[in-house]
C-alpha cells in the first residue's frame, strides 16, 4: 500500500512537508486516535479499526466525486505519490513536484477548497505532468506531449462528470492544442457546483488592469491588478505593496 505521507501531515499536524499550510481532514472521525492507552477497557467502534486504506480513502471521498474515489486512490499507491491536500493558495489551484536526488518520489498538492469537480479537474492535470514526466525527458510544462497526456486523461474520466460539462469536456479534447477559451469555459461550469456559487459573482479575470478588489474568501486583503500572466494576474496587496499571483478564475468584489 503506498505511504500518503501528505495525508499523515493533513491528519497529524498543521503544515506539510514542502511549506504549504495543509487542511485538517472536513470528517473529524478521521482525526489521529490518542496515543495513550484507555484506563478502562473500551470496546472498540468502526471508526476506531479502519485501516489505513479505508481511512485515506474516506478522505479523498471527501474530496472527490465517489467515481472517482477508487482510481485516484490506486493511481497514488501505483506511483507512490506524497499527495498533499492544502489551504487555499492564491497563485494555484495545485502544483506536481517531480523526483529529485534528495526528495526520490513523485509529490502532488491540491487545494482543499474546490468542489469535487473541480478537484478532480486539477488532480487530471497535475496527474498529467506526472506521466509526462514519466515518458519524456526536456518538455515543455504546457507543451504538445502534457497536452496529449492531459487530453486523454480527461477523456478517460468525461463519464463522471454532469452532462452539462460533459459536452464542454468533449470540445476541450477535440483536439491538440487545447482550446483555452473552452478551459476557460470549463473552469467556470464547475464553479457552479461550489457550495457557496452566486451567479452574479465577478471573477478576476472580468477586471480591468489598475482595479481595486478582495478576493471573496480571503476578504481582509484589497488588491489592484497589475498585468496578466496567462492564466494568472499579478496583482499589488495596497496596505503592504507586495506582489502576488492571483489565479485568474478566483472570485472578487470591486472596491470603489
Amino acid at each position: 500500500m503506498a505511504r500518503y505521507h501528505g495525508y499523515e501531515e493533513i491528519i497529524n499536524s498543521e503544515t506539510d512537508g514542502c511549506g504549504y499550510s495543509a487542511v485538517q481532514p472536513r470528517n473529524d472521525g478521521l482525526q489521529k486516535q490518542r496515543e495513550h492507552a484507555p484506563t478502562q477497557p473500551q470496546r472498540l467502534r468502526l471508526p476506531d479499526v479502519l485501516t489505513n486504506e479505508e481511512r485515506y480513502r474516506r478522505i479523498l471521498g471527501n474530496h472527490l466525486p465517489a467515481q472517482a474515489v477508487d482510481w485516484v486512490y490506486g493511481y497514488l499507491d501505483h506511483y507512490k505519490v506524497h499527495f498533499h491536500i492544502t489551504r487555499e493558495r492564491m497563485s494555484k489551484l495545485g502544483d506536481y513536484r517531480r523526483p529529485t536526488p534528495d526528495r526520490n518520489f513523485h509529490e502532488i498538492s491540491i487545494n482543499g477548497d474546490l468542489n469535487p469537480w473541480f478537484f478532480l479537474w486539477v488532480f487530471l492535470h497535475e496527474a498529467a505532468h506526472l506521466e509526462t514526466h514519466m515518458k519524456h525527458k526536456n518538455v515543455q510544462p504546457h507543451g504538445h506531449e502534457w497536452q496529449e497526456e492531459y487530453r486523454q486523461l480527461i477523456i478517460a474520466h468525461t463519464d463522471i462528470y454532469p452532462s452539462e460539462v460533459q459536452a464542454l469536456l468533449k470540445r476541450y479534447t477535440r483536439r491538440i492544442p487545447l482550446s483555452h477559451p473552452v478551459g476557460k469555459q470549463i473552469e467556470a461550469a464547475l464553479h457552479r457546483y461550489d457550495p457557496d456559487y452566486n451567479p452574479d459573482r465577478l471573477t478576476l479575470d472580468q477586471l480591468s488592469v489598475g482595479t481595486r478588489f478582495r478576493l471573496v474568501h480571503k476578504p481582509e486583503m484589497l488588491f489592484e491588478t497589475i498585468a496578466k500572466r496567462r492564466t494568472r494576474w499579478l496583482c499589488r496587496e495596497v496596505s503592504s505593496g507586495r506582489q502576488y499571483l492571483v489565479n485568474g478564475s478566483a472570485e472578487v468584489t470591486i472596491e470603489c
